[in-house]
């Protein structure tokens, strides 16, 4: 039987530990409880948040609705063959499947190790790392349509997928809830190495032809080197997207910024990293009250303890002005704001 709790304390829910309160909130375990919420008509609550490990999340007030989190478990493995599919619950840790994934030699998925967050916002948010995004990946997840109580499924092309993107966060946005997600994974399969410092670190640990597991081992440390534990300090990972700019726009910038940090998309457009920009703007380590940058990685915006989501807000508003004025380029927030 599930319970709904009122007036519910949403710091533990979040992974910057922002202490904000939910009107309502409930805690989900399995398919059916939505569908008991859906007849007892709590899911008109409004407004209505889904939430799994809260790790892209940043609360500037109090949520005067429904939060409901999801936490769905569950992890299997379908054939036999170099081709596997692998279904895993909403509710999963994201690196636990990962985890298990690499032990099991089914490759796809080791550069998006330490990933924070749950299995249900992977698609959500396309996540994405080292050269490797979800939608690599992805067959197929279920979800619960709030409107009908319906459990439909959508597959890749019905996702809509773009960078850090998807239809869950834009079209859809609100309308269903991910129970499980179904991933393509393959025995063996060939590694990606070339984005970011994966291959320096390979190269230095001596390690000539990687294995999935080597290249998962290499990720996690560089991601420890560079990104803090929420655990210790409040943060969500990576709060702004890599700006995506023309071809043109980039030959603008590298005349006056020739080390600018850059990686090509395709033919026509370039990604810049953000990090690289925050930093020139001499935000790297920096200090704002309660709140600021992680010393490691300036795309990192920290809580020292007691910052309001307002303060972390109001001090990203001071990156992105900085950036803006500097570079003619508009960083885009990858956090959700509430």
């Amino acid at each position: 039987m599930i319970t709904l709790q009122e007036n519910i304390s949403l710091r533990p829910f979040n992974s910057f530990g922002i202490d904000v309160k939910a009107r309502y909130f409930v805690e989900i375990q399995e398919e059916a409880d939505l569908r008991q919420l859906f007849d007892q008509g709590t899911l008109q609550l409004h407004p209505l948040l889904v939430v799994g490990g809260g790790s892209n999340l940043l609360f500037t007030r109090d949520f005067e609705g429904l939060v409901i989190r999801v936490g769905i478990q569950g992890l299997k493995v379908e054939g036999e063959g170099a081709d596997v599919v692998v279904e895993a619950g909403a509710g999963l840790v994201w690196d636990e499947l990962v985890q298990y994934c690499v032990g099991q030699g089914l490759g796809g998925i080791e550069n998006l190790r330490l990933i924070p967050g749950t299995v249900g916002a992977s698609p959500i948010q396309n996540i994405g790392a080292y050269g490797v995004e979800l939608k690599d990946v992805f067959l197929s997840c279920a979800a619960f349509e709030i409107a009908t109580g319906k459990m439909l499924h959508f597959d890749k092309e019905a996702c809509g997928f773009g960078y850090r993107e998807s239809v869950f966060k834009g079209a859809l946005k609100g309308k269903y809830i991910l129970t499980r997600v179904r991933f393509h994974l393959q025995k063996g399969g060939e590694v990606k190495t070339h984005y970011g410092a994966i291959e320096a670190e390979l190269h230095q640990r001596g390690v000539t032809s990687p294995t999935i597991a080597d290249v998962a081992e290499v990720v996690a440390a560089i991601r420890v080197s560079k990104l803090p534990d929420p655990s210790t300090i409040g943060n969500a990972g990576s709060f702004f997207k890599n700006p995506i700019i023309s071809r043109d726009a980039f030959q603008t910038l590298v005349t006056s910024f020739p080390d600018i940090v850059h990686f090509p998309v395709g033919n026509t457009q370039v990604k810049l990293a953000a990090g690289w920009l925050i930093e020139q703007c001499g935000f790297k380590g920096m200090v704002s009250g309660n709140t600021g940058t992680w010393k490691n990685q300036a795309l990192v915006l920290v809580n020292h303890g007691g910052a309001t989501g307002q303060e972390v807000y109001s001090f990203s508003e001071q990156i992105i002005r900085a950036v803006s004025a500097k570079f003619h380029v508009v960083l885009e927030r990858e956090v959700n704001v509430y």
